[in-house]
């Protein structure tokens, strides 16, 4: 007699950044279960941890811009008002971009770093 395996349960446990991110799931079928089912929960398992550990790199990344991200748009207001009190004809090609870029009534935008996790439901299961 062969023995049917009719529930299994799985588990997977990672650590990034001294930080834990688990995922479990439990699968069941009357008409048995193959190996190859329960393997395939726990793939589906270890893809959702990775998500877990690639969104908290990407909103950790987020968090450190948005702290800098308030220096970086004085520093770079303080540079366009240095590049605005020069001759045009002693304006280098990347301060004239930068000017452009200041001029743009929507500039303060490039050093906004905003994350929400449900915002990244793209990532592939």
């Amino acid at each position: 007699m062969e023995t049917i395996i009719k529930s299994a349960s799985v588990k997977v446990m990672l650590s990034y950044d001294y930080s834990h991110f688990e995922a479990s799931m439990s699968v069941e079928n009357e008409s048995g279960l193959t190996m190859s089912d329960i393997d395939d929960a726990r793939k589906k398992c270890q893809r959702l941890a990775d998500k877990a550990v690639g969104q908290y790199k990407k909103a950790k990344q987020m968090a450190s811009n948005r702290s800098d991200g308030e220096y970086q748009m004085r520093n770079f207001q303080e540079q366009c008002e240095r590049i605005k009190a020069k001759d045009e004809q002693d304006r280098t090609i990347k301060e004239i971009a930068m000017l452009k870029q200041y001029e743009d009534e929507n500039w303060q935008a490039n050093f906004m770093y905003e994350y929400n996790y449900d915002d990244d439901d793209d990532y592939r299961l």
